[in-house]
């Protein structure tokens, strides 16, 4: 009997823009670009992003104000009404709760695992919250074990313990590095062509 499906993605490079890329444009500072694209340890870039925000006196209001403004890549709203219909879909991100409000409003609400932020009641960021260390490959195995087929995509360093977890894994729209690095994922550069990989690996065919 085969397995019922469900679909783990990562959030911000797969359905969203960055949200700190977007502080970075919104403040001048060029540090914040940098994301787990660039920097596979997250300890690390959270630490210097924290050291950041401490320094400018950024708060928690002023990300949510960034993320407020931000919108769902174009076509990822179709992409995941699309998968829904066909699979279970988890999205499985190291982005914190406290800053997604606006973006899951966009993206339907889909069920999403992520961290959590140690904010003051002045609203600054204090510290951040790993709901599970390597969450996206626990919640991988997790699912498995309860008899499903799991297929994932992602786009960085911190989606390749859940792509090798899964059952088939995927890129979207990685940087060259990376999936040059990793060639048993196959490299996907768009939402159909993503659709058409999740379509052969799960059955998906509506």
């Amino acid at each position: 009997m085969r397995s019922a499906v469900v679909v783990c993605l990562d959030m911000e490079g797969v359905l969203t823009p960055e949200i700190w890329p977007g502080l970075s444009e919104k403040t001048g500072i060029d540090d914040l670009l940098v994301t787990t694209r660039d920097i596979p340890d997250y300890d690390e870039l959270m630490r210097l992003r924290l050291d950041i925000l401490s320094k400018h006196k950024i708060g928690i209001a002023d990300i949510r104000a960034v993320a407020a403004t931000m919108n769902p890549l174009d076509g990822a709203v179709d992409f995941l009404d699309w998968l829904r219909e066909r699979c279970q879909v988890i999205i499985l991100s190291d982005t914190y709760y406290e800053l997604i409000g606006p973006l899951m409003k966009h993206l339907h609400y889909p069920t999403i695992f992520c961290h959590t932020l140690d904010i003051d009641d002045a609203g600054c960021i204090r510290n951040y919250m790993l709901r599970q260390k390597d969450q996206k490959r626990h919640a991988v195995a997790a699912v498995k074990r309860l008899n499903f087929r799991v297929l994932a995509a992602g786009d960085s360093h911190n989606d390749l313990s859940m792509l090798h977890e899964a059952d088939a894994g995927f890129f979207f729209c990685p940087p060259e590095a990376i999936c040059s690095k990793y060639p048993q994922f196959p490299v996907t550069r768009s939402y159909p062509d993503l659709m058409e990989q999740l379509t052969l690996a799960g059955n998906l065919r509506g």
